[in-house]
């Protein structure tokens, strides 16, 4: 089960240097001209918890496996890519294939690195990519609404259900409204399966200074603002600090950031927001072979959770042995957990919580 976010924003904003830093690689070439990035560059990093170093320690395990979630680093889109300027069409269907949007902004001045727009101006440049998102999406719709409404006149029952779907959708982007917002309650699978660029979860990363590294500076707060109306998360970053950071040895990234006035990486908060923009969450298999970090989404049944692990764990699931970190940690392992009552039997209908430590039975 992967999840991704893809890493989008207008040419020269910084994306390929978060990429880089976040993948500690120079796999995408960053570069002071656009479209440097013609082909999305891929990269796993490991989602930071401190959880795993408490639980290994405890089931004195040899080896730690933490989750990962993978970054797409896409093109630079620019005015008029929904009707295919730059490499408009090649971008956003590059797009269409992630899971969520980490839209980075340019929230620094920089007489040396040019701006596609000529001026620095996050709100305006954040407007303009959304702005192709839904003329891209409306294209797609009107198209295929108008089909469905031809079909339904006829009385066919699934083309009924898809107009009532995509009706609100193309009213809301025909207002200049994301498709994300005019979601049918109960119908977000339904709307995922029709790959709508804006009806993906979106983080705003503020690409600042590094003087403004810690605090932020009025760009960035300016794309605060925006993400408090539009209920999108915003981050906080210096990719040109945290592309230093990812050549240090891991031992002095800690002092390197606190001489900065950071308590924690950017790239920890770029990832753990990923994380949660996505609705993810993670339960721990523990021994002395290895613990490991598991992925699933919030409201994963117990034998879906399993699947993660192997499909056999789902097809032939029996019960999961369940136990919270807290309760796991309280007892020094799985059997003071299981002496204090905190280990708990749970089946099929169990709903995976974040942190449990589990085991699962099976039969095959």
């Amino acid at each position: 089960m992967g999840f991704n976010c893809g890493i989008v924003g207008l040419p020269n904003v910084g994306k390929s240097t978060l990429f880089n830093a976040l993948t500690a690689t120079a796999a995408a070439q960053a570069a002071n001209y656009p479209f440097c990035t013609i082909e999305p560059n891929v990269g796993r990093v490991a989602v930071p918890d401190k959880r795993l170093d408490v639980l290994a320690e405890i089931a004195k395990s040899a080896k730690i496996v933490p989750t990962s979630l993978e970054f797409v680093d896409i093109a630079g889109l620019v005015r008029g890519a929904s009707k295919g300027e730059g490499l408009g069409n090649q971008f956003l269907a590059n797009i269409r294939e992630v899971d969520a949007i980490i839209h980075v902004l340019r929230c620094f001045e920089d007489s040396d690195i040019t701006h596609v727009e000529g001026s620095i101006d996050p709100a305006r440049d954040a407007e303009v990519v959304e702005t192709e998102l839904m003329l891209a999406d409306l294209d797609s719709l009107e198209k295929r609404l108008l089909a469905a409404q031809k079909k339904a006149r006829g009385g066919d029952k699934e083309s009924i259900a898809a107009v009532a779907l995509m009706e609100p959708l193309v009213a809301a982007l025909q207002d200049g409204m994301p498709a994300r917002t005019a979601i049918p309650p109960g119908q977000e699978e339904a709307v995922r399966r029709l790959q709508l660029l804006t009806s993906k979860p979106v983080l705003y990363v503020c690409n600042v200074e590094e003087s403004a590294a810690a605090s932020g500076n009025a760009f960035s707060a300016a794309v605060e603002t925006r993400a408090k109306q539009e209920g999108a998360r915003c981050v906080i970053v210096s990719a040109a600090i945290e592309a230093e950071v990812a050549q240090l040895p891991v031992e002095d990234q800690a002092e390197f950031l606190e001489g900065l006035g950071l308590h924690d990486s950017g790239l920890d908060r770029v990832i753990r927001a990923g994380y949660d923009l996505l609705e993810l969450v993670t339960y721990f298999t523990c021994g002395p072979k290895e613990t490991k970090a598991w992925t699933i989404t919030k409201g994963t049944k117990a034998p879906r959770a399993a699947a993660v692990i192997h499909k056999d764990f789902e097809r032939g699931f029996i019960a999961c042995e369940t136990i919270a970190y807290d309760d796991y940690v309280a007892g020094n392992g799985e059997a003071g957990a299981r002496e204090s009552g905190k280990l708990r039997i749970e089946g099929k209908e169990y709903v995976v919580k974040d942190g449990d430590v589990l085991l699962f039975r099976f039969n095959v």
